[in-house]
């Protein structure tokens, strides 16, 4: 993976670049769009290439190490050729999922057994065999294995945790540098800062993940429950250390708002669930604000869904029918409004960008960031 800085905004910490794997380029400020199990729910990968215009797509370790699980993975040549999926993909390393399931978790220092919430069965994820497993998916980008502590962890057991990903990551990086990629094309690794809301460990973390010098860095841990606005200084004090000719991703964030605080802050990569989960329940995310498909305001309006929209969909289709499928819990009305959602934001990152370009990032944020947090 090569990355290449190309302009930073005068004013703030504003970033855009270029990623380029052996999948394809990717243009930065992005928005990955979540494929949890392999596909992004009720979208095909046509309509991401085409109409949502994504670069990159994530998958997790998780839930594919569970179903369809790595032998079918292998034999089908990787996720890409098992998806239909020809450009770049990231996964996560299964540990914010294994670490979500509290009850049935055990974590020691070989690594975390936990139970599959599918039928019960007994799993072990270890900093080298979570590795392997990302090897047989073949991202292109894989996650070091980590913990990830609720915002509201005290300071010591904070401390512990952070230790115990720092203690991980090295015997992870160790692995993935002594095994090569399977399917012939070459992949990368990417440690994850840690910390909770404390800033004291979250310096130490990026200081000990950037002395790594891994092709990329991700800060983990953050919208777990802490206010939005420990959020934003935890990424500033993050990003005040992590190297600049490299990638940040923040993982699992969030809002549109969110993203352009991020980005403002010096944060290149995204991903989030909120745009198709939002979309199934009827929420549309807009250049003008957010409309909820429930409200009866809708009912009789025929105009386009977004006139000015990212994707074919706002123009093909009308409010009052998208909130009739919406009512009536027609699977058609939760692709039409995941497929808007996710253009949007795959839109609203490389907008973000053009105007880092043009360098007048800061105005066009302060211009756009209150309608954005309107509700239509």
């Amino acid at each position: 993976m090569k990355f290449d800085l190309q302009y930073t905004d005068p004013k703030t910490n504003a970033r855009a670049g270029k990623i380029t794997t052996d999948h394809g380029e990717i243009l930065t400020p992005i928005f990955m769009p979540v494929g949890t199990v392999g596909s992004v729910k009720g979208v095909h990968a046509h309509e991401l290439r085409e109409d949502i215009k994504a670069q990159i797509i994530l998958g997790n370790t998780y839930h594919l190490y569970l179903r369809p699980g790595l032998e079918i993975l292998k034999q089908a040549g990787g996720l890409h050729k098992f998806n239909s999926w020809d450009k770049p993909i990231l996964t996560d390393s299964g540990g914010f999922q294994v670490f979500s399931l509290s009850g049935t978790r055990k974590l020691k220092e070989e690594g975390v057994t936990f139970s599959s919430h599918i039928d019960g069965s007994k799993h072990l994820f270890t900093p080298e065999n979570v590795v392997e497993t990302q090897r047989i998916i073949g991202a292109d980008i894989m996650m070091a294995l980590d913990e990830c502590t609720p915002g509201n962890a005290p300071y010591d057991y904070a401390k512990k945790s952070m230790e115990m990903t720092h203690r991980w990551l090295k015997r992870g990086w160790e692995h993935f540098k002594n095994t090569e990629p399977i399917y012939g094309y070459n992949q990368t690794f990417f440690p994850i800062v840690q910390g909770c809301v404390y800033p004291e460990l979250r310096k130490q973390s990026a200081e000990f993940i950037a002395s790594q010098e891994c092709e990329g860095n991700a800060i983990g841990g953050l919208a777990v429950g802490e206010p939005t606005e420990k959020m934003y200084e935890m990424i500033e004090v993050v990003n005040a250390i992590l190297p600049k000719d490299k990638p940040r991703y923040l993982m699992g964030v969030g809002t549109p708002a969110n993203l352009l605080e991020g980005i403002e802050r010096g944060v290149d990569m995204f991903d989030c669930v909120m745009p198709t989960r939002n979309g199934r329940n009827g929420m549309l995310f807009t250049k003008n604000g957010t409309m909820n498909m429930h409200n009866k305001k809708w009912a009789n309006d025929f105009s386009p869904i977004d006139p000015d929209g990212a994707s074919i969909v706002d123009r093909v289709y009308s409010k009052a029918y998208l909130r009739h499928l919406i009512m009536t819990g027609e699977l058609l009305g939760m692709q039409i409004a995941s497929i808007h959602n996710l253009a949007f934001y795959v839109w609203l990152t490389q907008e973000a960008r053009s105007h880092i370009i043009k360098g007048d990032f800061s105005s066009w944020k302060a211009s756009i960031l209150p309608t954005l947090m309107t509700r239509i």
